[in-house]
């Protein structure tokens, strides 16, 4: 399945920096995305947000609020408002697109947040011809949908929140596994799932074998502690998404199993 899907044709385990690396730099700024390709990261993480007008940015909250020097629902401003805020006072907020434009070896995770934001990420990603470099996730499986028929090329997906759920109920063996099979072979070539969600532990050795069974990739989200980290190694997960850039650079080079992007001149 890996070879179909360019995104995912990459020695692993992969390493994504999550938000660029949110415990080592201001999560979703260029400063931190590129800190984390000047490590060596391949794979980096994103959010989609869009504007009232339509721009798209790498934005995770539904709102200014938390990250930034000013207020207000993305969804219902201007870019011309918005992109006067600062992250921590003092980073632009990125385009998505830019992101997309700067590095054209990089791939990139990008979780959209928005319906709103489908159109013009499907803008984004023909005009950087990005197809083989980026995966869409959502936890709406109704986004995911829309995004699918969007994009006028196969690209890499997901499973959303009921396929996972799925997923999860096939390794305790209560079926779905033709279901599943099905959207392998479909094009969902990977499950993204935490380690465990309101006191139900998710990533178990038992949906990792489930998983690759069917031909799907797992990443597990979002891990900072390196014990954790090697544990899940050990489980056989495909990928680990961390605010803890350096955190995972170590522990995978202390496996042999770091494979960092080649440097460029």
């Amino acid at each position: 399945m890996h070879r179909r899907f360019a995104f995912l044709d990459h020695p692993g385990p992969l390493a994504f920096a999550h938000r660029g690396g949110a415990a080592e730099a201001r999560e979703n700024t260029m400063a931190a995305f590129s800190r984390a390709v000047e490590l060596g990261y391949t794979f980096l993480e994103t959010d989609a947000h869009a504007t009232a007008d339509g721009v798209l940015l790498a934005f995770h909250d539904h709102t200014l609020d938390r990250v930034t020097d000013r207020t207000g629902r993305i969804s219902r401003l201007p870019y011309r408002e918005v992109r006067e805020a600062r992250i921590g006072g003092r980073h632009e907020i990125p385009l998505l697109e830019d992101l997309l434009g700067a590095w054209p070896d990089v791939r990139f995770n990008i979780d959209v947040k928005e319906s709103a934001a489908i159109a013009p990420l499907a803008r984004a990603i023909h005009r950087t011809r990005a197809y083989d470099r980026v995966c869409l996730t959502s936890f709406s499986e109704a986004r995911l949908a829309r995004a699918r028929r969007a994009i006028d090329r196969e690209v890499c997906f997901s499973l959303g929140p009921r396929g996972l759920t799925a997923l999860r109920t096939a390794a305790m063996g209560g079926g779905y596994g033709r279901l599943l099979s099905g959207l392998a072979r479909a094009g969902v070539p990977c499950a993204q799932a935490p380690i465990g969600f309101r006191g139900l532990r998710v990533t178990t050795r038992a949906l990792v074998r489930t998983a690759h069974a069917i031909g799907m990739q797992v990443h597990v989200w979002t891990v900072n502690d390196p014990v954790t980290m090697a544990h899940l190694l050990d489980l056989g997960v495909d990928g680990i998404m961390t605010d803890n850039i350096s955190g995972l650079r170590d522990v995978l080079k202390s496996r042999g199993q770091w494979h960092p992007r080649p440097a460029v001149p």
